[in-house]
């Protein structure tokens, strides 16, 4: 005997406007079907099979490097979730047992289904996952036996008699646990005479209960997870109940959190000791926050290291990047991908870095551009200072070493190296290496348009000078 999982994914979700599948619209910034296939998978089923239809191409795509295997199974026509579920019959063996979940409810957990999955533990029985809601208006109800301990129909709010609506609360979540070969033997029978023209998986329900068969039902204990998505405003509803719940766990490891209902978390958030998230934050990917960090409002960590005692400040960027112990970072910051800061670095308002490397005690307080630079310690970058690392066809490295003081509004033309204990003057524009202690300015006397002729000349040599390098670069 094997046990397989079966999630149906085949609906366009008409309701969503969207020419992408129900399921690949993303909550927590991944697929609603990955949040699924990660649940599931910790039950150790034999094999997971997903049922498509509308966009089955995009949706195999987006999880084509998947660690866990998925057996894709297609439904041409969608006739419903019963007809779904036929054509995974031909995949499985009389003997095995099968879970089938709808494919739009990223809630649900672990332990949820453990419960409803126990109950394949008998045979030819049928285990139901329920809940009980304070609004079941528009769907589907429980009717239990007058004992209360078995299912006996799943039926439409139309269908239930207006004195009895009120006093039934507990809904179908459309998740069922049973033996294949009662598959085999009445899904057959289910007919597609109603409204729709489709087959439908919950009038199994009703069927076994006249053929004899108990059917059990299991109450999820929290009604969210059994939340599905039909809609935009659904989605958001779910978007918000799974950061509450990402929050809820960041504040029972000691987490200050200024606001829980504005932050959100779209991957693995790791954190120390006596951290604290401000307002508005996002995170996303895999980030590491240590011990005492300070994340500031409106912030974007985005798969980065944050050290200990670091200092995040107000709308700034991380992403990609290792930030040391005791470092301070904005407001208004953007560290992109391979900046590595080592311990005690500062990095101030509208400063911008790329693929650089901050030895300890560095500053670069504003308005500075430092890309593919490697930066020694205790150096500071003035305010204007920009490494000009691209010349339109190649990107080169600025080398700046220990102890260096680089003046307000300094060019750096890639490559170039700055010695230890250097100093550029404010204003330059430095096209060489300079040497360890040395001193290095420009200097030009300050022309105006239409005073001489030098001007005109300097600026037709510029053009020349543009004309060859373009003509250079190109071949």
């Amino acid at each position: 005997m094997a046990f397989h999982i079966i999630i149906l994914a085949a609906g366009q979700g008409t309701r969503m406007r969207s020419d992408k599948p129900k399921v690949l619209h993303p909550v927590a910034g991944k697929p609603i079907l990955a949040h699924i296939l990660n649940t599931v998978n910790g039950l150790k089923p034999k094999l997971i099979h997903v049922v498509y239809g509308y966009g089955g191409e995009q949706l195999q795509k987006a999880f084509e490097n998947y660690p866990v295997p998925i057996h894709w199974v297609n439904q041409p026509k969608q006739q419903g979730t019963g007809d779904a579920v036929k054509h995974v019959l031909p995949f499985l063996n009389e003997k095995d047992t099968v879970l089938i979940l709808l494919g739009d409810m990223p809630l649900i957990s672990e332990r949820c289904l453990q419960d409803l999955v126990k109950i394949l533990d008998k045979k030819d029985q049928m285990g139901v996952l329920t809940a009980c809601v304070e609004d079941p208006d528009g769907l589907g109800r429980i009717i239990r036996d007058e004992d209360g301990k078995k299912v006996i129909a799943i039926q439409e709010q139309k269908d239930i008699k207006e004195d009895r609506i009120h006093q039934i609360n507990e809904i179908n979540t459309g998740v069922f646990a049973l033996p294949v070969s009662l598959l085999q033997r009445y899904l057959p029978r289910i007919t597609n005479r109603n409204a729709q023209g489709e087959y439908y998986l919950v009038d199994l329900v009703e069927l076994l209960h006249r053929e004899g068969i108990t059917i059990i039902p299991i109450v999820c204990k929290e009604s969210w997870q059994a939340l599905g998505i039909n809609n935009k405003a659904q989605l958001s509803k779910v978007e918000r109940q799974y950061q509450r719940l990402q929050v809820a766990k960041l504040m029972e490891q000691g987490v200050t959190v200024i606001d829980p209902e504005r932050v959100d978390i779209r991957g693995e958030l790791r954190v120390g000791k006596e951290v604290t998230i401000d307002v508005n934050t996002i995170f996303e990917g895999e980030v590491s926050l240590g011990e005492g960090t300070y994340i500031g409002a409106n912030t974007i960590i985005k798969d980065s290291t944050i050290g200990k005692g670091v200092r995040i400040a107000s709308h700034s960027v991380v992403e990609g990047a290792t930030i040391g112990d005791n470092s301070a970072v904005g407001p208004f910051a953007r560290i992109r991908p391979g900046t590595i800061l080592a311990e005690e670095v500062h990095i101030g308002n509208f400063v911008e870095l790329k693929k650089a490397k901050l030895g300890k005690n560095t500053k670069a307080g504003h308005l500075t551009y430092l890309g593919d630079a490697i930066v020694g310690s205790y150096t500071n970058i003035g305010a204007g200072t920009i490494t000009c690392n691209y010349d339109g066809c190649n990107k080169y490295e600025t080398r700046i070493g220990d102890h260096v003081f680089i003046g307000s509004n300094t060019l750096l033309r890639a490559p170039v190296n700055i010695g230890d204990h250097a100093t550029t003057g404010a204003g330059a524009v430095i096209r060489h290496d300079v040497d360890k202690n040395q001193l290095s300015i420009t200097w030009q006397k300050q022309l105006f348009n239409n005073e001489n002729e030098s001007f005109k000349t300097l600026i037709k040599n510029i053009d020349i000078f543009l004309d060859e390098k373009l003509d250079k670069n190109k071949k």
